[in-house]
């Protein structure tokens, strides 16, 4: 995991996109009536808003508190996958609603109706932002995470 500044910026950044991209691609296909090739192309359009949104909300906000809530509830007798779990799930609990709010007030059109609009865009999106960090985003980030940071020379390694 990041043990520096550089390293966790360059960690958020390939997160986010990760993220992002899913996430934009998700929403498309749900507004659009399904998947299609289409949607992967057209995620891209949103991607140059959203994605450093939430850079900026991650390295301003939610990082710090995320981890306080994550410390509520992790001890120092937990498996290291487990606190990796509990971190993962106090970020989607965090960004989830924050960047469905923005994508309402930016994509949606919803005028009067933006808070109805804005929690029907929460429960759609938090299962799929859930388990997309847990089961394949998270995954992902870390290991290109690792794989870069063996690239670059540091006094020590970057572990799990």
């Amino acid at each position: 995991m990041p043990k520096t500044f550089l390293q966790g910026l360059f960690f958020t950044i390939v997160m986010a996109f990760i993220m992002v991209y899913a996430m934009i691609c998700y929403n498309i296909a749900l507004s659009t009536g399904g998947m299609t090739n289409q949607v992967f192309l057209m995620a891209f359009g949103e991607m140059k808003i959203m994605w450093p949104v939430a850079i900026i909300l991650e390295m301003t906000i939610v990082e710090k508190l995320s981890g306080m809530l994550a410390r509520r509830v992790i001890n120092e007798n937990m498996a290291p996958i487990a606190i990796i779990v509990i971190r993962s799930s106090m970020i989607v609990c965090l960004m989830c609603p924050i960047m469905s709010f923005i994508a309402t007030l930016l994509f949606k059109n919803a005028g009067s109706e933006i808070i109805a609009v804005w929690l029907q865009t929460c429960a759609f999106n938090f299962p799929m932002a859930l388990c997309w960090q847990i089961f394949f985003a998270g995954p992902l980030g870390r290991l290109i995470f690792r794989n870069c940071m063996k690239l670059v020379p540091t006094a020590e390694p970057v572990t799990e």
